[in-house]
């Protein structure tokens, strides 16, 4: 039983946070530092994979480090996501976030000074570090300030940062990549102002609560799991071109990365803090949304990284109108992304879009399968549209699906798992089509060389296809344009198995409450919208009429008075509202009246408990004073001349909350019938639990009570709670599952049924299980079974025993057949 405190709250003040919902205000300025700082990574990400046929050009590489250049970074995000998710669950996100921009801005400013491969290849793993920190922190620290329900909307304000990002950085890199006087290693410094920038603003506008506990990290899991996805992609990566897929090297790593995934899991599920928890794996949306985001990363980054590739060197344009040229698939991406996340903020329904969103994927993704180097532009236009109305979709709302499942404290791991397959998808998705890519492109070259008379052209490199002669240019450019198309119609059958698996998510109403709300224990139930039952307690006159008034406004959390007495002619009244713990109350309403019943004042406390009003003159008053999850207090005051210091102590009224799951699956219940009853049987309340399994009673007085829950097909279950005297006491109640055992006692020739037969059910261990005898029609049943083995002994005719094997919920149907020995 988890018992709810102020403590969360006081956190939570204490370092800027606040229990309360954030403003539409608040958020924006939270969010400016956070999606300044992810925009310098997409920014970084996009000028590069523009600019490298160039950069390469210069450098020198073929197509393998082309697809190493870019595999690099997504590997290193891959493997460092769920670190740095595990690790926003543990300490500061705040300190995390901007460690993860200052990691990226070095590896930026490194891989400026490039003079190999080699070196480049090592400079994007870095960048990969802070860019996996960046792009799994800012889901982490979105869900903590923002409700599932809210959440789309903002998310959209993500997919159009992602958008601006991913076509501005193209057509940055191609100016910077076209113009002389600049050179193409500027694309990795443009964006280190920009990410200075984010640094003061995210120390600025970013508060979160600090979280006080023993950080304790994974070390070991995250060195298994980045040493069994690093020799994987090693294998797709070099796979065909610098040895055949059937040798020795396959034999070896692929059983190697295999067995290194088997030593993470093994090592997972001995951590007491792992960096992926596998308990989540229960919960059939997040494995089914994990698995879909896995194959969404390969359509979504074969579309980024190949495009670029197409059109310079299949189309021949220069970098700058390559960028131009891609406008399609982000107009396509910014558009969905933004409004899906406004529809979803107002109806709550999300699955819709991630349905619309995997057919999109499919179709953008099969018909980019028929590009070739002459096809017309208009036709490139509408495919790339549709892949990135598919990737708006369901990029951030794969994400929101899996956040509205999980308990607070496991938002960061959970939210890092959903990037972590997305990425890992990408990243062996673009490692072994870019395997395909060169491998194909370099036997279509050199048959198109060979056709024209040319011997020695093997297509290894990344041309220069400016310079090439026109013969030679025009075979180049119809190798990439049918090589790319090739890729991409690989790509689709991936996009069509997320489409799928998305099909079997089941839909659970988003969540009203913030990550930082369902921290600090707020007055809504656990589940909130997600299924929390509607449950009515009797209220007290007054309540209802503190209720009544007129709400106050509340600024700046600090104290607000209004109403007739706040002039500069009255006298103040002020003080503290408290517990009887003396922790005081933020949010309390605080309202002065006089003793003919007008309204003369009101106030709201701040996050120290004062409020502040002004009484007309001297005189006899009484203040009220209310707030969620205590008793209202009424109080006399005398107030003088001076100036009247008067605190007040609110009585709690606990509340009790939780969720219900089934013990062999872990799943939500629902609608369970859930009933309160207090020492003496009474019972206080009753409900059914929602959707997401969860059930609230308000208002309880504190003391102890039963909470009993019965579901068909789970044996009931009850247990003792204790409720405080403030805020919410959670609760978990796990249910067994309760089969069912019936049928008929028949005997005689003609098997008619036979009455008052006693029937005994016998559990493997001898025990007697439950004793029954048949009515007329010669029915029995024995309900609340456990799954098990079990003996069925029948009488009243000569006596038979039956072994039984009983699977698990439901009822299962066991005729018995009585009859004469023979002889």
């Amino acid at each position: 039983m988890a018992t709810t405190t102020p403590t969360g709250v006081r956190e939570a003040e204490a370092h800027g946070g606040s229990a309360a919902p954030m403003s539409h205000r608040q958020i924006m300025e939270a969010l400016s530092g956070l999606l300044l700082g992810l925009f310098v990574a997409i920014l970084s990400s996009t000028i590069v994979s523009n600019a490298l046929p160039t950069i390469l050009a210069d450098i020198g590489g073929g197509q393998s480090a082309y697809t190493w250049v870019v595999t690099a970074a997504l590997l290193a995000v891959t493997a460092t996501t769920p670190l740095w998710g595990k690790m926003s669950d543990l300490v500061s996100k705040k300190l995390l976030i901007q460690i993860a921009l200052v990691i990226y801005v070095l590896g930026s400013i490194i891989a400026g000074f490039s003079t190999n491969p080699g070196m480049l290849i090592a400079c994007r793993v870095l960048q990969g570090v802070g860019a996996g920190g960046l792009s799994a922190l800012t889901q982490v620290i979105m869900a903590a300030m923002i409700s599932p329900r809210e959440r789309g909307r903002y998310s959209g304000y993500l997919g159009a940062v992602f958008a601006v990002a991913t076509v501005g950085g193209p057509l940055v890199g191609g100016v910077i990549v076209d113009t002389d006087w600049l050179g193409w290693r500027w694309c990795f410094y443009v964006g280190v102002p920009f990410a200075i920038i984010a640094l003061i603003v995210l120390q600025k506008t970013l508060h979160l609560p600090v979280v006080k506990r023993k950080v304790k990290i994974d070390w070991s899991g995250a060195f298994f799991i980045s040493a069994a996805v690093s020799l994987l992609m090693i294998w797709v990566s070099l796979g065909g071109t610098n040895y055949p897929w059937m040798s020795w090297q396959t034999y070896v790593m692929v059983p190697g990365a295999f067995l290194l995934g088997l030593v993470f899991l093994f090592v997972e599920s001995k951590a007491s803090e792992p960096i992926i928890p596998l308990r989540l794996f229960r919960n059939k949306t997040i494995t089914l949304t994990s698995l879909a985001s896995l194959f969404v990363g390969v359509a979504m980054f074969a579309g980024t990284v190949f495009l670029s590739q197409y059109f310079q060197l299949a189309r021949g344009k220069t970098p700058t109108m390559s960028g131009v040229m891609t406008i399609p698939l982000i107009a396509g991406l910014f558009i969905s992304s933004t409004v899906s996340g406004q529809i979803i903020t107002r109806t709550g329904r999300w699955k819709g879009f991630l349905v619309g969103g995997g057919v999109f994927l499919t179709a953008g993704a099969a018909t980019l399968g028929l590009l070739r180097y002459d096809t017309p532009y208009w036709q490139v236009a509408i495919y790339m549209a549709l892949l990135g109305l598919g990737i708006g979709m369901m990029m951030q709302n794969l994400v929101l699906a899996v956040q509205n499942q999980v308990k607070p404290e496991d938002l960061g791991a959970a939210s890092s798992l959903v990037t972590f397959f997305r990425s890992l998808g990408g990243a062996v998705g673009v490692s072994a089509l870019g395997a395909v890519l060169g491998s194909r492109v370099t036997s279509l070259v050199s048959d198109g060389l060979a056709a024209l008379g040319i011997k020695g052209g093997d297509g290894g490199g990344i041309p220069d296809v400016a310079k090439l002669p026109a013969p030679v240019k025009g075979v180049v450019e119809s190798a990439y344009g049918r090589g790319i198309g090739d890729v991409f119609l690989y790509a689709a059958p991936f996009a069509l198995i997320a489409l799928l698996l998305v099909i079997f998510v089941k839909e659970v109403a988003l969540k009203t409450n913030s990550g930082l709300q369902q921290v600090a224990n707020s007055e809504t139930a656990p589940g909130g919208s997600a299924g929390g039952a509607e449950v009515t307690m009797p209220a007290t006159s007054f309540t209802k009429e503190v209720a009544a008034m007129t709400p106050v406004a509340i600024l700046d959390d600090r104290p607000v008075a209004s109403g007739a007495g706040s002039g500069d002619d009255g006298t103040p009244v002020h003080g503290i509202v408290r517990i009887t713990d003396g922790t005081a109350i933020n949010h309390a309403k605080v309202t002065l009246i006089s003793l003919q019943g007008q309204q003369l004042g009101r106030s709201v406390t701040g996050s120290d408990g004062r409020y502040l009003l002004e009484a007309p003159g001297a005189g006899s008053y009484v203040l009220i004073a209310a707030a969620d999850g205590h008793q209202p207090q009424a109080s006399t005051v005398l107030v003088g001349d001076a100036s009247l210091s008067f605190d007040v102590v609110l009585s709690g009224a606990g509340g009790l909350a939780g969720t219900v799951l089934g013990a062999v699956d872990n799943l939500p219940v629902v609608e369970a019938m859930v009933v309160v009853t207090d020492v003496r049987g009474e019972v206080l309340g009753t409900g059914k639990t929602g959707d997401g399994g969860g059930f609230a009673f308000a208002e309880l007085p504190a003391g102890d009570f039963t909470v009993a829950v019965n579901a068909p097909g789970f044996r009931p279950a009850a247990l003792p709670v204790e409720v405080g005297g403030t805020g919410a006491t959670r609760v978990e109640v796990v249910l067994q599952p309760g089969a069912q055992v019936r049928g008929v006692v028949r005997a005689g020739a003609d098997r008619r049924p036979l009455p008052d037969a006693k029937v005994v059910l016998v559990d493997a261990a001898g025990n007697v299980a439950g004793t029954t005898t048949t009515g007329a029609d010669g029915a029995y049943a024995f309900t609340d079974l456990d799954a098990g083995e079990y003996s069925l002994v029948a009488s009243g005719y000569p006596p038979l025993a039956t072994a039984l094997s009983v699977q698990g919920r439901g009822a299962e149907e066991f005729d018995v057949e009585l009859n004469h020995p023979e002889g």
